[in-house]
């Protein structure tokens, strides 16, 4: 059995970081409600615990807590923002609203003679994010750093292996965060840190063999990373009787539907059941004067199961559904106590009657650069491992308010001159690369001048970001001078456009995509 972290999810929107961050140091890593039982952990067998932040006070009613004997089974424990708060006040501590709560960047001093902070500098740079703050630490627990405002910004008893740290150091803002997980997975777990993605390829085929057996298989194929990916996976477990459906519902890139079945269709790369869909009037009829973000994700995510079950119907009994899902849509749509950022369509946008056996998403758990890795396991090209993210919902998402045909033409042309442009400056640079890049359609029309006439038209935005995860994001730094040939190509080259804006927000506050 493979060595595993758990993490507790107590709602914190970078749940899914801390995960990725122990993987990073070679342990395995699950993350799982704040209720699982002391039991259940148990049988898990983890090496260590991590309880995660939270938006919650601990004292407050209805907060979520858990069980004193999480700390009594001989485990260690890690306590982060109200994870922290929560192992001093489940053991008597105090926990009080702070007289000045920290946000952003602070400054802390630990104690480094800690072997949670063995080779950590004495002060450094963390990412804080509390209104509350440990007042008294329970009996038996060294403080072991503080900061100017917060008097105990971590704190251990090394004779239970409870270890609590109020900042975030999964956060990369923290300049020695990832120091401090490694201590912790590694010197106090024990944790040997040899997990890699060769075996989870070689566990995931025998898995999906096991569990599929003699069934029929039907894939989403979109052509994205993930859905690539996953299709591949299940083709070296079940081969023929996998079946992969892929839905050009009028919202993908420029060209792309065609260039989809170009790498996956009968002439492709692979030995694959192909069948291609053209709904495009379909899904642009259904989302009619729809305009509100959430809603029409749910309406993209339920007619793609509908399509899906029309096609099954053709092919005949069909037993399982694939998906590509990954674990930051899992996180993103809501998992345990964590709130709802965005649902995404393959994961909270199902209808309530499916009619299929069961759900497969062999990818589930791995985050975007662990399903690149499997991708090259499977010997799957580069060029289509790191292929621009894409989100399921397609163009729905990047164009605000109601979708309609001309609009989604206006995105596409611009997109594609954005991405063509970005793309020259990467070959004349190859060390610069924005993570994704790509154009979305606003719903704020302005009064323009072009060709001596008055226009009306829309604005464009520009989005680039610079990400090792996805889960955290800054605004990529794009030179001026191609910000201004993109302007200039888009307002001459597509219809409709008149303004063109580059979006300069990090995630957080914003997302990635604009809806």
């Amino acid at each position: 059995m493979k060595e595993m972290i758990v993490v507790l999810d107590f709602g914190g929107q970078y749940n899914q970081l801390i995960a990725r961050r122990v993987r990073e140091c070679g342990v395995y890593c699950e993350v799982h409600p704040s209720e699982t039982s002391v039991e259940d952990l148990a049988g898990l067998s983890p090496k260590g615990i991590i309880l995660t932040g939270g938006p919650n006070s601990v004292y407050a009613e209805g907060s979520p807590l858990c069980k004193k004997e999480i700390f009594e089974m001989g485990i260690p424990v890690l306590g982060i923002c109200y994870g922290a708060q929560l192992i001093a006040h489940v053991l008597s501590g105090k926990v009080k609203t702070a007289p000045v709560s920290e946000y952003g960047r602070t400054e802390v001093t630990v104690n480094d003679k800690s072997v949670l902070f063995k080779d950590v500098k004495s002060t450094s740079i963390t990412w804080m994010s509390h209104t509350d703050y440990i007042a008294e630490a329970p009996s038996g627990f060294e403080v072991t750093g503080h900061t100017l405002n917060c008097p105990v910004a971590a704190m251990e008893d090394t004779e239970h292996g409870l270890y609590a740290v109020q900042f975030h150091p999964e956060v990369s803002h923290s300049e020695e965060g990832f120091k401090i997980l490694g201590n912790f997975v590694r010197d106090i777990c024990g944790c040997s840190c040899d997990w890699r993605m060769d075996s989870f390829v070689e566990t995931s085929v025998k898995d999906l063999r096991e569990k599929i057996g003699n069934g029929r298989v039907l894939c989403a194929l979109s052509g994205g990373v993930d859905s690539s990916v996953a299709a591949v996976l299940l083709s070296k477990a079940v081969g023929k009787q996998l079946t992969c459906v892929f839905v050009d519902h009028g919202l993908l890139r420029k060209n792309e539907a065609d260039e989809v079945e170009a790498v996956f269709g009968p002439d492709g790369h692979y030995d694959l059941n192909f069948v291609r869909v053209n709904a495009q009037d379909h899904f642009y009829e259904k989302l009619k004067g729809v305009t509100e973000p959430e809603k029409k994700r749910h309406i993209i995510g339920e007619e793609f199961i509908r399509v899906f079950e029309e096609e099954a119907k053709k092919i005949g009994q069909v037993d399982f559904l694939a998906q590509g899902t990954i674990y930051p849509d899992v996180i993103e749509s809501g998992l345990g106590k964590s709130a709802v950022i965005k649902s995404h369509h393959n994961v909270g946008g199902l209808p309530d009657h499916v009619d299929f056996k069961e759900i497969v998403e062999p990818l589930r758990m791995l985050f975007k650069d662990e399903v690149r890795k499997a991708g090259l396991e499977l010997g799957i090209p580069e060029h289509l491992v790191f292929r621009q993210p894409f989100p399921g919902p397609g163009l729905g998402i990047r164009i605000v308010g109601e979708v309609t045909a001309e609009k989604v033409k206006m995105v596409q042309d611009a997109d594609a001159i954005f991405r063509d442009e970005i793309g020259k400056a990467i070959q004349n640079d190859p060390s610069w690369k924005p993570a994704q890049y790509y154009a979305a359609l606003t719903n704020l029309r302005s009064v323009g001048v072009m060709g001596d006439e008055r226009t009306y038209d829309y604005a464009v935005a520009l989005r680039a970001v610079i990400t090792d995860d996805f889960m955290t994001a800054n605004s990529a730094p794009v030179p001026f001078d191609l910000l201004t040939r993109v302007t200039e190509r888009i307002v001459n080259e597509v219809s409709g456009v008149n303004r063109v804006f580059y979006d300069l927000t990090s995630k957080p506050p914003a997302t990635v995509e604009l809806e």
